[in-house]
Protein backbone atom coordinates (compact mmCIF):
# COMPACT_ATOMS: atom_id res chain seq x y z
CA UNK A 1 0.00 0.00 0.00
CA UNK A 2 1.38 3.55 -0.46
CA UNK A 3 2.46 5.30 2.26
CA UNK A 4 1.20 8.84 2.45
CA UNK A 5 4.63 10.55 1.26
CA UNK A 6 4.49 8.34 -1.84
CA UNK A 7 0.63 9.62 -2.81
CA UNK A 8 2.00 13.10 -1.91
CA UNK A 9 4.70 12.68 -4.47
CA UNK A 10 2.84 11.31 -7.50
CA UNK A 11 0.15 14.39 -6.59
CA UNK A 12 3.30 16.98 -6.94
CA UNK A 13 4.28 15.13 -9.91
CA UNK A 14 0.95 15.12 -11.65
CA UNK A 15 0.99 19.02 -10.91
CA UNK A 16 3.93 19.32 -12.52
CA UNK A 17 3.14 17.49 -15.61
CA UNK A 18 -0.17 19.63 -15.92
CA UNK A 19 -0.08 23.06 -13.93
CA UNK A 20 -2.85 24.77 -12.88
CA UNK A 21 -5.55 24.66 -10.67
CA UNK A 22 -6.27 27.58 -7.50
CA UNK A 23 -8.18 30.27 -9.41
CA UNK A 24 -5.10 30.30 -11.80
CA UNK A 25 -5.92 30.97 -15.56
CA UNK A 26 -9.24 32.08 -16.62
CA UNK A 27 -10.98 29.00 -16.99
CA UNK A 28 -11.94 28.67 -13.12
CA UNK A 29 -12.89 32.33 -13.46
CA UNK A 30 -15.07 31.63 -16.82
CA UNK A 31 -16.52 28.91 -14.88
CA UNK A 32 -17.47 30.91 -11.73
CA UNK A 33 -19.62 33.37 -14.21
CA UNK A 34 -21.35 30.46 -15.61
CA UNK A 35 -22.28 29.10 -12.71
CA UNK A 36 -23.38 32.11 -10.80
CA UNK A 37 -25.43 32.76 -13.49
CA UNK A 38 -26.87 28.88 -13.93
CA UNK A 39 -27.80 29.14 -10.24
CA UNK A 40 -30.29 32.84 -10.71
CA UNK A 41 -31.71 31.22 -13.51
CA UNK A 42 -32.23 28.41 -12.14
CA UNK A 43 -33.42 29.54 -9.00
CA UNK A 44 -35.43 32.28 -10.80
CA UNK A 45 -37.20 28.94 -12.72
CA UNK A 46 -38.18 27.48 -9.88
CA UNK A 47 -39.72 30.10 -7.62
CA UNK A 48 -41.30 31.10 -10.50
CA UNK A 49 -43.17 27.36 -10.86
CA UNK A 50 -43.88 27.72 -7.10
CA UNK A 51 -45.31 31.10 -7.75
CA UNK A 52 -47.54 29.40 -10.48
CA UNK A 53 -48.82 26.47 -8.85
CA UNK A 54 -49.78 28.27 -5.89
CA UNK A 55 -51.49 31.29 -7.76
CA UNK A 56 -53.25 28.34 -9.90
CA UNK A 57 -54.73 27.02 -6.56
CA UNK A 58 -55.43 29.97 -4.64
CA UNK A 59 -57.39 31.21 -8.05
CA UNK A 60 -59.34 28.01 -8.79
CA UNK A 61 -61.33 28.35 -6.03
CA UNK A 62 -62.22 32.00 -5.30
CA UNK A 63 -64.78 34.64 -7.09
CA UNK A 64 -65.89 38.09 -5.94
CA UNK A 65 -69.25 39.03 -5.99
CA UNK A 66 -70.22 43.14 -7.10
CA UNK A 67 -72.91 44.44 -5.93
CA UNK A 68 -73.09 47.75 -8.32
CA UNK A 69 -76.40 49.34 -6.79
CA UNK A 70 -75.65 53.07 -6.27
CA UNK A 71 -78.30 53.61 -3.36
CA UNK A 72 -75.93 53.25 -0.21
CA UNK A 73 -79.29 51.74 1.82
CA UNK A 74 -80.68 49.80 -1.28
CA UNK A 75 -76.95 48.43 -1.65
CA UNK A 76 -76.54 47.42 1.74
CA UNK A 77 -79.51 45.43 1.76
CA UNK A 78 -78.72 43.68 -1.76
CA UNK A 79 -75.47 42.82 0.01
CA UNK A 80 -77.10 41.47 2.96
CA UNK A 81 -79.45 39.32 0.90
CA UNK A 82 -76.56 38.15 -1.41
CA UNK A 83 -74.06 36.87 1.36
CA UNK A 84 -77.25 34.83 3.11
CA UNK A 85 -77.79 33.12 -0.27
CA UNK A 86 -74.30 32.40 -0.89
CA UNK A 87 -73.61 31.04 2.80
CA UNK A 88 -76.13 28.59 1.62
CA UNK A 89 -75.52 27.72 -1.77
CA UNK A 90 -73.95 24.32 -2.60
CA UNK A 91 -70.17 24.84 -3.57
CA UNK A 92 -69.57 27.68 -1.82
CA UNK A 93 -67.24 26.76 1.47
CA UNK A 94 -66.96 30.52 2.42
CA UNK A 95 -68.74 33.69 1.90
CA UNK A 96 -67.22 37.43 3.44
CA UNK A 97 -67.65 40.67 2.85
CA UNK A 98 -65.24 42.99 1.83
CA UNK A 99 -64.71 45.72 4.69
CA UNK A 100 -65.65 48.94 2.40
CA UNK A 101 -62.95 50.79 4.57
CA UNK A 102 -60.37 48.68 3.04
CA UNK A 103 -61.92 48.92 -0.49
CA UNK A 104 -61.50 52.57 -0.11
CA UNK A 105 -57.98 52.26 1.09
CA UNK A 106 -56.99 50.23 -1.76
CA UNK A 107 -58.87 52.80 -4.75
CA UNK A 108 -57.75 55.71 -3.07
CA UNK A 109 -54.26 56.01 -5.25
CA UNK A 110 -56.63 55.98 -8.07
CA UNK A 111 -59.93 57.82 -7.15
CA UNK A 112 -58.13 59.93 -4.90
CA UNK A 113 -60.06 61.20 -1.84
CA UNK A 114 -63.23 60.81 -3.31
CA UNK A 115 -62.79 57.14 -2.32
CA UNK A 116 -62.99 57.43 1.03
CA UNK A 117 -65.74 60.58 1.37
CA UNK A 118 -68.49 58.03 0.99
CA UNK A 119 -70.41 60.43 -1.65
CA UNK A 120 -68.37 57.91 -4.90
CA UNK A 121 -71.00 54.72 -5.16
CA UNK A 122 -68.56 51.88 -4.81
CA UNK A 123 -69.89 48.68 -5.25
CA UNK A 124 -70.01 46.72 -2.29
CA UNK A 125 -67.83 43.11 -2.53
CA UNK A 126 -68.38 39.49 -1.38
CA UNK A 127 -65.10 37.34 -1.62
CA UNK A 128 -66.35 34.02 -2.15
CA UNK A 129 -64.25 30.42 -1.34
CA UNK A 130 -65.27 27.40 -3.56
CA UNK A 131 -65.19 23.78 -2.46
CA UNK A 132 -62.72 21.52 -4.79
CA UNK A 133 -64.11 20.86 -7.93
CA UNK A 134 -64.79 22.40 -11.21
CA UNK A 135 -64.56 25.92 -10.17
CA UNK A 136 -66.29 27.25 -13.49
CA UNK A 137 -69.66 24.85 -13.01
CA UNK A 138 -69.82 26.29 -9.25
CA UNK A 139 -69.57 29.98 -10.63
CA UNK A 140 -72.11 29.20 -13.40
CA UNK A 141 -74.31 28.30 -10.67
CA UNK A 142 -74.16 30.74 -8.64
CA UNK A 143 -74.41 32.85 -11.30
CA UNK A 144 -78.05 32.06 -11.99
CA UNK A 145 -78.52 32.03 -8.51
CA UNK A 146 -77.74 35.79 -7.87
CA UNK A 147 -79.14 36.34 -11.16
CA UNK A 148 -82.86 35.74 -9.40
CA UNK A 149 -81.80 37.87 -6.68
CA UNK A 150 -80.95 41.29 -8.30
CA UNK A 151 -79.50 42.18 -11.88
CA UNK A 152 -77.10 44.05 -9.78
CA UNK A 153 -75.31 41.24 -8.41
CA UNK A 154 -72.27 40.31 -10.82
CA UNK A 155 -70.00 37.29 -9.75
CA UNK A 156 -66.27 37.01 -11.11
CA UNK A 157 -64.24 34.32 -11.01
CA UNK A 158 -60.46 35.77 -10.05
CA UNK A 159 -58.69 33.70 -12.58
CA UNK A 160 -60.69 35.34 -14.96
CA UNK A 161 -58.33 38.88 -14.25
CA UNK A 162 -55.26 37.12 -12.97
CA UNK A 163 -54.97 33.64 -15.06
CA UNK A 164 -53.00 36.10 -17.70
CA UNK A 165 -50.63 37.05 -15.13
CA UNK A 166 -49.97 33.66 -14.29
CA UNK A 167 -49.53 32.83 -17.83
CA UNK A 168 -46.99 34.98 -17.99
CA UNK A 169 -45.06 33.93 -14.67
CA UNK A 170 -45.33 30.75 -16.28
CA UNK A 171 -44.07 31.65 -19.55
CA UNK A 172 -40.84 33.09 -17.68
CA UNK A 173 -40.33 30.32 -15.75
CA UNK A 174 -39.89 28.34 -19.28
CA UNK A 175 -37.50 30.84 -20.21
CA UNK A 176 -35.34 30.64 -17.23
CA UNK A 177 -35.41 26.71 -17.67
CA UNK A 178 -34.11 27.54 -20.94
CA UNK A 179 -31.32 29.80 -19.81
CA UNK A 180 -30.46 26.79 -17.76
CA UNK A 181 -29.99 24.57 -20.89
CA UNK A 182 -28.02 26.94 -22.81
CA UNK A 183 -25.92 27.53 -19.60
CA UNK A 184 -25.10 24.09 -19.16
CA UNK A 185 -24.15 23.92 -22.95
CA UNK A 186 -22.11 26.84 -22.80
CA UNK A 187 -20.15 25.03 -19.88
CA UNK A 188 -19.82 22.22 -22.04
CA UNK A 189 -18.15 24.12 -24.54
CA UNK A 190 -15.69 26.05 -22.16
CA UNK A 191 -14.39 22.74 -20.78
CA UNK A 192 -13.76 21.43 -24.43
CA UNK A 193 -12.10 24.45 -25.66
CA UNK A 194 -10.03 24.24 -22.27
CA UNK A 195 -9.07 20.35 -23.08
CA UNK A 196 -8.25 20.69 -26.38
CA UNK A 197 -6.09 24.09 -26.19
CA UNK A 198 -4.57 21.69 -23.04
CA UNK A 199 -3.83 18.85 -24.97
CA UNK A 200 -2.11 21.05 -27.32
CA UNK A 201 -0.19 22.41 -25.41
CA UNK A 202 1.16 19.67 -23.86
CA UNK A 203 2.02 18.25 -26.70
CA UNK A 204 5.49 17.10 -26.10
CA UNK A 205 4.88 16.02 -22.96
CA UNK A 206 1.82 13.70 -23.72
CA UNK A 207 4.61 12.25 -26.32
CA UNK A 208 6.79 11.29 -23.32
CA UNK A 209 4.27 9.84 -21.23
CA UNK A 210 3.46 7.64 -24.12
CA UNK A 211 6.96 6.74 -24.52
CA UNK A 212 7.45 5.46 -20.80
CA UNK A 213 4.32 3.13 -21.22
CA UNK A 214 1.24 5.94 -19.83
CA UNK A 215 -1.86 4.80 -21.84
CA UNK A 216 -3.95 6.89 -23.59
CA UNK A 217 -6.93 6.50 -20.25
CA UNK A 218 -4.09 7.55 -17.89
CA UNK A 219 -2.93 10.33 -19.92
CA UNK A 220 -6.78 11.41 -19.92
CA UNK A 221 -7.50 10.97 -16.23
CA UNK A 222 -4.23 13.53 -15.72
CA UNK A 223 -6.59 16.10 -17.78
CA UNK A 224 -9.88 15.13 -16.29
CA UNK A 225 -8.82 15.54 -12.24
CA UNK A 226 -6.92 18.99 -13.10
CA UNK A 227 -9.87 20.63 -15.14
CA UNK A 228 -12.45 19.28 -12.70
CA UNK A 229 -10.39 20.72 -10.12
CA UNK A 230 -10.82 24.32 -11.94
CA UNK A 231 -14.29 23.55 -12.57
CA UNK A 232 -14.89 22.75 -8.67
CA UNK A 233 -13.37 25.62 -7.56
CA UNK A 234 -15.15 28.00 -10.35
CA UNK A 235 -18.34 26.34 -9.53
CA UNK A 236 -17.87 26.96 -6.07
CA UNK A 237 -16.67 30.49 -6.43
CA UNK A 238 -19.97 31.43 -8.48
CA UNK A 239 -22.64 29.20 -6.61
CA UNK A 240 -21.60 31.05 -3.21
CA UNK A 241 -21.96 34.55 -4.79
CA UNK A 242 -25.50 33.34 -6.23
CA UNK A 243 -26.15 31.91 -2.68
CA UNK A 244 -25.74 35.55 -1.73
CA UNK A 245 -27.64 37.09 -4.31
CA UNK A 246 -31.11 35.05 -3.80
CA UNK A 247 -30.87 35.31 -0.05
CA UNK A 248 -30.62 39.47 -0.69
CA UNK A 249 -33.83 39.57 -3.00
CA UNK A 250 -35.75 37.14 -0.73
CA UNK A 251 -35.41 39.66 1.83
CA UNK A 252 -36.08 42.70 -0.59
CA UNK A 253 -39.46 40.47 -1.63
CA UNK A 254 -40.19 39.71 1.71
CA UNK A 255 -40.27 43.53 2.43
CA UNK A 256 -42.44 44.62 0.17
CA UNK A 257 -45.60 43.32 1.90
CA UNK A 258 -46.84 41.63 -1.40
CA UNK A 259 -48.69 38.19 -1.14
CA UNK A 260 -47.86 37.92 -4.64
CA UNK A 261 -44.08 38.41 -4.78
CA UNK A 262 -44.34 36.65 -1.10
CA UNK A 263 -45.09 33.58 -3.55
CA UNK A 264 -42.32 33.56 -5.25
CA UNK A 265 -40.22 31.07 -3.09
CA UNK A 266 -38.31 28.26 -2.77
CA UNK A 267 -39.08 24.81 -0.69
CA UNK A 268 -36.16 23.09 0.67
CA UNK A 269 -36.76 20.86 -2.16
CA UNK A 270 -35.43 23.76 -4.51
CA UNK A 271 -32.67 24.51 -2.50
CA UNK A 272 -31.58 20.97 -2.53
CA UNK A 273 -31.55 21.23 -6.11
CA UNK A 274 -29.73 24.38 -6.42
CA UNK A 275 -27.06 22.97 -4.23
CA UNK A 276 -26.84 19.86 -7.02
CA UNK A 277 -25.81 22.14 -9.96
CA UNK A 278 -21.89 22.36 -8.75
CA UNK A 279 -21.45 18.85 -8.39
CA UNK A 280 -23.32 17.93 -11.68
CA UNK A 281 -21.14 20.92 -13.34
CA UNK A 282 -18.73 19.05 -12.08
CA UNK A 283 -19.40 15.84 -13.18
CA UNK A 284 -20.17 17.05 -16.66
CA UNK A 285 -16.95 18.81 -16.75
CA UNK A 286 -14.86 15.72 -15.71
CA UNK A 287 -17.01 13.32 -18.64
CA UNK A 288 -16.78 15.86 -20.67
CA UNK A 289 -12.92 16.72 -20.43
CA UNK A 290 -12.29 12.42 -20.74
CA UNK A 291 -14.10 12.12 -23.72
CA UNK A 292 -12.44 15.29 -26.01
CA UNK A 293 -8.58 14.29 -24.29
CA UNK A 294 -9.70 10.61 -25.49
CA UNK A 295 -10.50 12.01 -28.88
CA UNK A 296 -7.86 14.11 -29.08
CA UNK A 297 -5.11 11.39 -28.45
CA UNK A 298 -7.00 8.93 -30.71
CA UNK A 299 -6.62 11.31 -33.22
CA UNK A 300 -3.04 11.72 -32.72
CA UNK A 301 -2.05 8.40 -33.20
Amino acid sequence: MASRADRKAAAAARHRLLPGGRLAGPMPWIIAIMMFLTVLAAAAGLGLGAAVQSMSADLAGRASVQVVEADARVREQLAGRALQALRTAPGVRAADPVDPAILAEQLRPWLGEEAMSGDLPVPALIDVMLTPGDAAAKVENLRRLLAGLSSKLRIEPHAAFLMPLAGLLSALGWLAAGAVLLMTLATAAVVVLAARGAHDSHRGTIEVLHLMGSTDVQIARLFQRRIGLDVLLGGALGFAFAIFVILLIGVRLSATGSELLAAISLPWVDWLILAALPITGVLLATVTARWTVLRALGRSL
